[in-house]
């Protein structure tokens, strides 16, 4: 067994909750793997599907992960949630890694980890979605490095920019105003003037005292629980177990808890837990029914 090998044994890389600096502490302990390695590693996860290979190539990549995911705090998102579609992309790059290419895995993979962070945020940065198209997507992380530079640009700037990026002057100037705009609180804010900040909740009918929709709410509340419980007693007992600790307990369990508990892996857990809610939901359909 390699030095390394040795090395990573000694390390405890598992998460504590809330605690994204003691993860950043423990993934750059990690030590990183020779060419040599590498190239032996991607051999035997490509020729022989062996998964300890994948884990052992995608561990020391972890610290460039999290480097890549730092450059994209701007954007107002959690860092652990930007770590973790990093590391999507990580495994994805990994799983097509040829080692006979010649380049390293990090070269080879800051396109699949930028491209999950880039989904990720497209997804997350607004309520309304500000780039569909390919064209739009391009100039959304473009646009926004030079806006910070930049006022209103004038349409030379425009020109140029649309030249340079191979799209047209209107898509430029739309994704500009895009940009520009902001989501609305919308029930405001308690600092907010009353009288001169717009707020929609404030023009909705409050039916929250309505005996009658009052009475509805209770009754359909206890016939949906009576349905889920319902359902979920036709599951095995480890099944239910699963659902009813992941998502019905106040204090809800991780798949990792679970896969202790079970001694099985994480994602066994996590395919049992898909599993159990299609059954769980074809029960339910059938006994609403």
């Amino acid at each position: 067994m390699s030095q390394s090998n040795h090395s990573l044994q000694a390390i405890d890389i598992r998460l504590p909750i809330g605690s994204i600096d003691a993860y950043l502490h423990y993934i750059n302990q990690i030590p990183l793997l020779t060419q040599e390695e590498e190239f032996d590693l991607a051999t035997r996860l490509q020729k022989h599907n062996e998964l300890t290979a994948a884990k052992r190539l995608i561990l020391p990549h972890l610290r460039y992960v999290a480097s890549v995911a730092k450059g994209y705090l701007g954007y107002g998102l959690p860092l652990a949630d930007l770590i973790q579609e990093g590391n999507i992309g990580l495994m994805k790059a990994v799983r097509r890694f040829n080692p006979d290419m010649g380049v390293r895995l990090v070269t080879f993979a800051m396109h699949w980890i930028k491209a999950e962070i880039h989904e990720y945020i497209l997804r997350n940065w607004r309520i309304v979605k500000v780039a569909t198209t390919k064209a739009q997507r391009k100039l959304f992380f473009n646009l926004r490095n030079l806006k910070k530079r930049l006022g209103w640009m004038t349409q030379q700037e425009v020109n140029d920019i649309a030249r340079d990026l191979k799209v047209k002057p209107e898509t430029v100037r739309e994704m500009e105003l895009r940009l520009s705009t902001s989501d609305a609180a919308f029930d405001g804010h308690d600092d907010d003037d009353g009288d001169n900040h717009f707020a929609p909740a404030g023009f909705l009918e409050d039916k929250r005292y309505n005996p009658a929709q009052q009475l509805e709410n209770a009754d359909w509340s206890a016939q949906s629980s009576d349905t889920i419980y319902q359902a979920l007693s036709r599951l095995d007992e480890r099944s239910q177990d699963i659902i009813r600790t992941r998502w019905l307990d106040e204090n809800k369990l991780t798949l990792q808890d679970l896969a202790d508990k079970y001694q099985i892996s994480a994602e066994r857990v996590r395919q049992l837990e898909k599993n159990a809610m299609a059954k769980l939901r074809a029960a339910f359909e059938e006994t609403i029914h």
